[in-house]
């Protein structure tokens, strides 16, 4: 960034999504100018890029075409063009993250297999090619319910996760090559979002604590700061610089992580980008993650990750039994209470559990915090 004249300050982003749009909230302080990639022409991105461009990040030439002209470029979603992504890097653009780590990581049995190899702690794993692979396996009695399937590729959001815990679930299996693991019995779920910049400085925000809706995998609510021991904390942070380093990446890095029973932390799934368990450090902590990936893109100081709030984070699901134009419900009521923010992602149609924002609800203590999270979870309803 430095020597770079302020109208000259451009950042590529490959997505159009919701962490694009917070994104670019957190770019229009320094008055960066986001050019901005996606096949949806309504996206959350659309109104409020510098230069909005629709087209398919998948594809190698659409990506080459609309970095032709960048010097920094990041993603908001894994699914993109990976060997475009290398060869933007290899004629001296600054891409974030990587191409080498993001292949691993959007593919998730090569997650699991790189875990292992490099000694990261994680549930027991076997990979399947096929659905009657597995099926197979489960009926000679090599794996054994409960289990938990993922899709390898294309899961987002709680797609792409069965949890199968007894036979009659068998016909639900998903089809395509997966991984089965082991059911865990944890005690919390965790999650730990760690920056690595260009000389290998590395810090982490504070471990947060998940609850996730019982059907749709999908995160409903989120604690900050997460209720563990000091050295839990410590060895959760440890666990996700270790990570980040092991990727050799740089910028952010989400790490989600299972807290057993027996106080051991495995390492369930990382995302290469900002995340959702990272929302509430817009208002609760000293740099939002979105911050934190602007500085690792730029060469600039990464920024104190401290809480300076405890904070609930909601997460604004489309309600079942709901499709067509988004409606919300309960806003003025949520907004009368202190410390309430409400984030809407600009999404114009709701579907069933669909994220169409998030509120983060700060207070002085967690229990005040949680208090009114769950009055907004209550009130504030999307519907059709």
């Amino acid at each position: 960034m430095q020597q770079v004249k302020g109208d000259d300050l451009t950042l590529h982003i490959l997505g159009g999504g919701q962490l694009g749009k917070m994104l670019i909230e957190a770019a229009s302080d320094w008055n960066v100018r986001c050019h901005v990639l996606d096949p949806d022409p309504d996206c959350s991105c659309a109104r409020m890029a510098w230069q909005f461009t629709c087209g398919d990040f998948r594809d190698y030439k659409t990506v080459m075409d609309f970095c032709a002209d960048a010097r920094f470029i990041t993603i908001e979603i894994e699914h993109v063009n990976t060997k475009a992504l290398e060869d933007l890097r290899n004629m001296g653009k600054r891409v974030m993250p990587d191409a080498g780590p993001l292949a691993i990581i959007k593919d998730k049995g090569k997650q699991k297999r790189f875990y292992h190899q490099h000694e990261i702690p994680t549930s027991p794993f076997r990979l399947f090619d096929s659905r009657d692979q597995l099926l197979r396996a489960i009926y000679n009695e090599e794996v054994s319910l409960p289990f938990v399937q993922k899709s390898c590729t294309a899961g987002y959001d709680g797609r792409g996760v069965l949890i199968v815990r007894e036979k009659a679930q068998l016909d639900q299996l998903l089809d395509g090559p997966s991984l089965a693991e082991e059911l865990v019995p944890f005690e919390k779920e965790l999650a730990v979002i760690v920056a690595r910049d260009s000389h290998g400085n590395t810090t982490a925000f504070p471990a947060v604590e998940m609850e996730f809706h019982p059907t749709a995998n999908l995160v409903e609510m989120l604690h900050s700061p997460a209720q563990i021991a000091p050295e839990t904390e410590q060895q959760a942070r440890r666990l996700a610089a270790d990570t980040i380093a092991a990727y050799g990446l740089e910028g952010l890095l989400a790490v989600e992580m299972f807290l057993t029973r027996d106080g051991e932390l495995l390492v369930n799934e990382v995302a290469p980008r900002p995340h959702n368990s990272g929302h509430h450090t817009i208002e609760a902590n000293s740099t939002s993650q979105y911050q934190q990936l602007l500085r690792c893109m730029f060469g600039l100081p990464l920024g104190s990750t401290a809480l300076t709030t405890p904070a609930v984070m909601v997460n604004l699901l489309g309600e079942d039994g709901y499709t067509g134009n988004a409606v919300y419900e309960g806003m003025p009521e949520c907004l009368a209470r202190e410390g309430v923010y409400i984030h809407l992602y600009g999404k114009k149609i709701t579907k069933p559990f669909r994220k169409m924002g998030h509120v983060t609800i700060t207070d002085a203590n967690a229990d005040g915090a949680r208090e009114k999270a769950l009055f907004v979870k209550s009130t504030l309803k999307i519907k059709a």
